[in-house]
């Protein structure tokens, strides 16, 4: 801070010294500031990337769907379609903390791409893994810097279920052959955080503890 020229009243070095550290002080100040801006918007910006990826999982899934079922695949089918109901309650949860930090959902929906149901599975498998395993570790690490509870809770929501649609998956494509000319069946999906299973074995939601009444069954 500098020491007491000679001839400098100490009132007058008093004075210099205060300004010196206010001035300081709100340099400091403004760069946290910025600083927690930067990160919201980052927060902002991994937020509207879930989204836009769960917005556009639901429909790809809706549209494996209907392949596997014109291919005589109705188990996988039925599985399909709880991942989609799966991936709209993800998007559901990420629009509203969206909104809730002054955002506007939007989803650039991509060119649908439907091949077999064995190629679907294969691509299914890898978008759920990369999620599990990359995208929402790294969002929540930054959502959890950030303090913003609500992000950390709807993404880790989506995490959870992903984990369970991979494995989900994996079950389908192992078991592939044997499921050719099965028809549809249920699965149930939680309206609160789309964790999804085809047993409800549980009185609630491992993940958002959920009572399992309120568990939706989807075919």
């Amino acid at each position: 801070m500098g020491s007491l020229a000679e001839g400098a009243s100490p009132m007058s070095w008093i004075r210099s010294a205060f300004c010196k550290t206010r001035k300081f002080a709100l340099t400091l100040f403004t760069m946290l500031a910025l600083a927690g801006v930067a990160n919201a918007t980052t927060t902002m910006e991994n937020m509207e990337a879930a989204f836009n990826g769960e917005s556009n999982a639901h429909l790809h899934y809706l549209g494996f769907a209907l392949r596997a079922e014109s291919e005589g695949y109705g188990e996988v089918a039925s599985l399909f379609r709880a991942a989609a109901r799966a991936e709209e309650v993800h998007a559901e949860n990420h629009a509203q903390v969206i909104k809730e930090m002054g955002g506007v959902p939007h989803a650039q929906i991509e060119t649908l791409t439907v091949r077999s149901t064995r190629e679907n599975l294969e691509a299914a498998i890898k978008g759920e893994s990369y999620e599990r395993d990359t995208m929402y570790p790294d969002f929540l690490k930054q959502a959890r810097a950030d303090g913003n509870v609500r992000a950390v809770r709807s993404l880790n929501y989506a995490r959870t279920a992903e984990t369970e649609h991979a494995k989900l998956f994996s079950a389908a494509l192992a078991n592939l052959d044997r499921l050719k000319g099965t028809t549809q069946t249920y699965f149930y999906v939680c309206p609160t955080c789309g964790f999804t299973v085809r047993e409800k074995d549980f009185p609630k939601c491992p993940s958002c503890f959920t009572r399992e009444e309120a568990f939706e069954m989807v075919s």
